[in-house]
């Protein structure tokens, strides 16, 4: 994937939040994309500790947060009702679409797609 971009899964941002070397390694020198969606989801834990939340905000300042515009949030209502994902994931991985980058991703939900180009995270 040498160049490629990808998008970041929540699972991944998780996984290197808590210091995963493989994932930084995947990551590389890129600047982190992530969804408003990951964002979201990163922060809306109501066991969130202030203390927790500190770093979480350091790395999503460090990424580009995608918006949700018209165009993802058509391709994710078709997404869920052609696959069933949940609501969030179809988010991202239109997102993902739409921006033309691979998702990368330990959730193996995301192989139902077949227009979806996935890193496939094994931890």
């Amino acid at each position: 994937m040498s160049g490629r971009n990808f998008l970041l899964d929540t699972n991944i941002v998780l996984y290197l939040l808590s210091g995963d070397k493989s994932v930084v390694s995947i990551i590389g020198t890129r600047q982190p994309c992530i969804s408003l969606i990951t964002e979201m989801e990163l922060l809306s834990s109501p066991r969130l500790t202030s203390l927790e939340e500190k770093p979480i905000r350091s790395f999503i300042n460090s990424c580009i947060v995608a918006g949700i515009n018209n165009t993802i949030k058509e391709a994710a209502i078709k997404i869920r009702r052609e696959t069933s994902l949940k609501l969030p994931d179809s988010i991202i991985a239109a997102t993902a679409i739409s921006l033309g980058f691979h998702l990368l991703t330990a959730d193996t939900e995301f192989n139902k797609l077949k227009s979806l180009y996935i890193l496939q995270y094994v931890k």
